[in-house]
């Protein structure tokens, strides 16, 4: 079961994302403040971050950059802000999608669905192969 971190501070938003994800069979953290949600991810090492930009405590812009620093966490990034730069400078901040408020939870849980797909090493062909050579000859 992959695991996600939530940082929301929309409390019904935050409500709404959990029931669907939970749904998909996703753990979901959720977090009303970034120092929360931050301390959260190095305790938790979640699959993927869920990041609103709006928070009360500090940007989620400046979360990601600072995430930025040392992790490769798969993140997308929420937010009521539809203006082409923001969504842009999300982007090239290292966030892996941008979802704009209001959305759709089902939507939201397919593209977590595609995130963790991307973000998952993959097993190459051949060692695949492999490696069901060697079960049958063992077993």
């Amino acid at each position: 079961m992959s695991s996600i971190i939530l940082i929301e501070d929309e409390a019904a938003i935050s409500d709404t994302l959990r029931f669907a994800l939970e749904r998909e069979g996703f753990a979901v953290s959720c977090y009303t403040l970034a120092r929360e949600g931050e301390a959260a991810i190095q305790a938790q090492k979640p699959d993927l971050l869920i990041l609103d930009i709006g928070l009360p405590d500090d940007s989620g812009l400046e979360v990601l950059k600072r995430l930025r620093r040392h992790s490769e966490l798969p993140v997308l990034l929420l937010t009521a802000r539809s203006e082409e730069f923001d969504r842009i400078l999300g982007l090239e901040l290292g966030a892996d999608d941008y979802v704009l408020k209001p959305f759709s939870p089902r939507e939201v849980a397919a593209r977590v669905k595609a995130i963790l797909k991307r973000s998952s090493p993959a097993i190459p062909q051949a060692i695949m192969g492999f490696l069901s050579t060697a079960k049958s000859i063992s077993g």
